[in-house]
């Protein structure tokens, strides 16, 4: 653990061990150093901060305001020779906030004990008391005391109250009420087993002032204060029946700009998981689409809404149950970690499938060769100019439509799509060059035969972008599991990035696929 914090960027650590020291709590502190990348800290600062906010819906944090607030009111009025922060004081205002009365001697002085305190005269070092009418996890009416016997002006807390007491250790001098009268010994008070150095009390001591409530108190404030809001994730609130649909799904990142990722999400469901109703000769299904994105914090980045209808007359119908429904939704996303639900439901049947989990939006750097996601395709064609940029499947000026299962035939072709950015431009020609290895492996070992070469001037691109859209046929490759490697390389700057993708050739169906116009294959 200590090495993690060690290795923690300055920032990070700053903040674990000044920003958020007394109000992190330590189930919080160990979560946070087991946390791998940047983008999971930054995710979890922001879940800590909203967990404490009164109202997290507002863009504004005021506990996070507030907390900032006190550390600088802190700084400002508990410094002495360390930062205000660090004092007990700053510590107790940044934890507790301003308490509701404050008796301060600064200089010390004449003061007279209280009964409960022995009564009678002493001087004092400079002292303070502060009280709370009620602190949430604690009680009411919290009264701590400082002491800076040093002049200093560093207070810290005490759990005695004797230790103001300038004249403690003055034989004769500052003497209670029964050791003026000669009932008592000032020497008795060094022979105390609660804590404390006080007189004897002339008529005994309130219940506050008992050696294990004080010691309680002083366990409590130095605790975290508890967390007030900790159910902040306003997820699906009624529980629903899991599996009574399957369906496959997958996502694909493309670079947008430095801190936009496009992310395709995908969609597939056997059409014999739909219930058809015939009508007229035609047989119908409908399918409510419905996700969600939230960050790890619960906070809704995107949803989106579709229906998905099939149609298929009779003489169709039979071969349409072994064919699939497909639908895509691509969302603009931040790099970083987010939640991914999505629900699907039969209107006809009311059956339901769903899907959580987890989604991590890759951060493209500037300075290194990067590529998208490898898509296998069964479909990938240009699209009209009015079309560019929008609809399902549609990747910039191309639809390309992911085969998600990976099944192919012998008699398909696979296609294949990829972006890779970050090539460096020649200083003479301002052209890039990269040259594309594309092999299929069959375990670990090539496939004679079905390796291929490209280049950046092949597919007449030279720009720092460059996007691989190929077909290969499967015509010669035997019913098995393959691999699909493809290898980009950057020349000018001898940088290679690697993308695999897994596949599966199977014999030529019997069964011919039908045409439709809905989403779907």
């Amino acid at each position: 653990m200590k090495r993690t914090l060690k290795e923690l960027d300055s920032a990070y650590k700053q903040w674990l061990n000044e920003d958020v020291a007394y109000i992190i709590t330590p189930e919080e502190r160990n979560a946070f150093l087991q946390l791998e990348t940047n983008e999971e800290r930054e995710q979890f600062i922001e879940q800590f901060w909203l967990r404490r906010s009164s109202n997290p819906d507002l863009p504004d944090n005021d506990f996070k305001e507030e907390h900032y607030r006190r550390i600088a009111y802190a700084n400002e009025h508990f410094a002495s020779g360390i930062p205000g922060w660090k004092t007990d004081r700053g510590r107790m205002y940044i934890m507790w906030g301003r308490p509701d009365e404050i008796e301060s001697h600064p200089t010390g002085g004449t003061y007279d004990r209280p009964m409960e305190e022995g009564g009678g005269s002493t001087t004092t070092y400079p002292w303070e008391t502060w009280r709370w009418r009620y602190l949430e996890g604690i009680g009411e009416n919290i009264i701590l005391e400082f002491v800076d016997p040093s002049g200093s002006g560093e207070y810290h807390l005490t759990m005695d109250p004797s230790e103001k007491d300038a004249l403690l250790h003055v034989p004769g001098a500052g003497l209670s009420l029964l050791e003026s009268m000669g009932m008592a010994s000032k020497t008795d008070r060094f022979t105390r087993s609660d804590g404390t150095n006080l007189p004897t009390s002339l008529g005994g001591t309130p219940a506050s002032m008992d050696e294990f409530n004080r010691l309680e108190l002083y366990a409590k404030v130095q605790k975290p204060p508890e967390v007030k809001f900790k159910d902040l994730e306003a997820v699906v609130t009624s529980r629903i029946v899991r599996d009574q649909m399957h369906f496959n799904w997958r996502t694909d990142y493309l670079k947008v700009t430095n801190d936009t990722v496009l992310v395709p999400i995908t969609i597939q469901i056997p059409n014999s998981q739909l219930s058809f109703q015939a009508k007229d000769g035609i047989h119908s299904a409908m399918l409510n689409i419905f996700g969600r994105i939230t960050t790890l914090t619960g906070r809704v980045v995107q949803t989106f809404e579709d229906s998905v209808s099939r149609d298929f007359p009779d003489s169709l119908f039979q071969q349409s149950l072994k064919l699939q429904s497909i639908y895509q939704k691509a969302v603009p996303l931040r790099p970083g970690l987010y939640r991914l639900d999505l629900v699907l439901k039969d209107v006809q049947s009311g059956n339901i499938g769903a899907v959580n989990n987890r989604l991590a939006v890759p951060r493209y750097q500037d300075d290194k060769l990067e590529a998208s996601s490898l898509i296998l395709a069964d479909q990938i064609e240009q699209v009209p100019a009015k079309q560019i940029g929008t609809g399902q499947f549609v990747l910039g000026s191309s639809k390309v439509r992911p085969r998600l299962e990976g099944d192919f035939t012998t008699a398909d072709r696979l296609g294949i799509y990829m972006q890779v950015y970050n090539l460096k431009p020649d200083d003479a020609t301002h052209k890039s060059s990269a040259n594309f290895q594309f092999t299929v492996k069959r375990g670990n070992e090539p496939v004679p035969g079905m390796q291929f070469k490209e280049t950046s001037e092949d597919l007449k691109q030279t720009g720092e972008q460059i996007t691989i859209e190929r077909f290969l046929p499967l015509a010669t490759l035997p019913p098995g599991k393959y691999t699909l490697e493809v290898d980009a390389t950057d020349v000018h700057s001898n940088q290679t990035i690697s993308r695999t993708a897994d596949f599966t050739v199977k014999a030529p169906q019997v069964v011919k696929t039908t045409a439709s116009t809905a989403p779907g294959r």
